[in-house]
């Protein structure tokens, strides 16, 4: 029998995260144990994917009363994990599996999955939605950043952004409007936002509307990258089919690493491009993604720098919002003492 347990741990946030879903200023995460320490898990998710806690934990609990063994290899975790359960509830077990697997063999995780070591990059940082006032406030606090993620999604977005460029005129700035606009909305706003010199726009309609995604991308030279529209491997393959450019990969929503992997080489096999992102989430969640940067255009892992109570230590961010990978074995994350 699979010895693991569960816990609920409630993230405090630096200061209230604004969506065009709404604001909050917690997330729920869970951590899952393996008996001994010899691995951990995390498995958290948005509210706006309407996935219950008592799915994860019927999840966990028959991961639980397995009888077959703990996998010993790489390979055997997708078997073991199988697909029952929400793909948060999959991704949990799977990176706690991994963890254990890369400290018995002394292995940081990217070895395991034979990738590249991830070198030093600078991550996204995110502007929640607020007045420009306040958002251009927070662009001028981290003026060292480069890289600025901005949130969108209502009627003062062209003035949001205006302020922003005036307060970092030399920061590279994406947009996530979290599926805060209609088709005819976003038309409008693309005209007028390619003046802020955009390295791409996230998600600008609702997760089911990829083939009008990819009509908008026709009418823009900004890469259009999906994020809650790719859940799934078949999600990259409609996406590419639509002509949509890019995806944001996350561990929380697609299931874990194993499938993480299938759909980032798949996005590269159909010409898009590949953003690797995270919820709000622990360093243990962001730092299994880090072991994927080696493979990634954009990185947007900036979870830890938005929490106050962050339970584990894991990936490093120096003044500038550049992340390293800590030198130790399996995900490389420890929980706090």
């Amino acid at each position: 029998m699979a010895h693991l347990t569960w816990e609920t741990v409630t993230l405090k946030l630096r200061n209230p995260f604004r969506l065009s879903y709404g604001v909050s200023d917690t997330r729920q995460a869970f951590i899952i144990r393996l008996q001994g320490d010899a691995g951990y898990g995390e498995g958290t998710i948005a509210p706006y994917y309407g996935i219950k806690s008592e799915d994860m934990i019927a999840c966990w609990q028959a991961a639980a009363e397995k009888k077959e063994p703990l996998p010993d290899t790489v390979e055997e975790i997708p078997a073991w994990v199988g697909t029952s359960g929400p793909a948060t509830a999959r991704c949990a077990l799977e990176l706690a599996l991994y963890d254990r697997i890369g400290r018995m063999r002394n292995e940081p995780l990217y070895k395991l999955l034979g990738l590249p070591r991830p070198q030093a990059m600078p991550t996204s940082f995110t502007i929640s939605i607020d007045t420009p006032q306040a958002m251009a406030r927070m662009a001028r606090r981290i003026s060292k950043f480069p890289n600025i993620k901005v949130k969108l999604g209502s009627d003062d977005d062209e003035a949001r952004l205006a302020a922003i460029r005036e307060a970092r005129p030399d920061a590279r700035l994406r947009v996530d409007a979290n599926a805060g606009w209609t088709y005819e909305e976003a038309l409008v706003r693309l005209e007028r936002l390619e003046r802020f010199r955009l390295e791409m726009i996230e998600q600008p309609l609702k997760w089911d509307q990829i083939e009008a995604m990819g009509e908008l991308q026709k009418r823009t030279s900004i890469p259009i990258v999906a994020d809650e529209s790719v859940q799934t491997l078949e999600d990259v393959e409609r996406l590419a089919d639509a002509g949509v450019r890019g995806v944001n990969l996350k561990l929380m929503k697609v299931g874990g690493l194993s499938i993480a992997l299938k759909m980032l080489r798949r996005a590269y096999e159909r010409g898009m491009r590949v953003m690797l992102g995270c919820m709000i989430e622990t360093s243990l969640g962001t730092t299994a993604m880090t072991h994927m940067a080696g493979l990634a255009d954009w990185v947007d892992l900036d979870a830890p720098m938005l929490i106050s109570n962050d339970p584990f230590e894991g990936v490093q961010y120096d003044d500038r919002a550049w992340i390293t990978l800590p030198d130790r074995p399996g995900i490389g994350a420890l929980p706090r003492k």
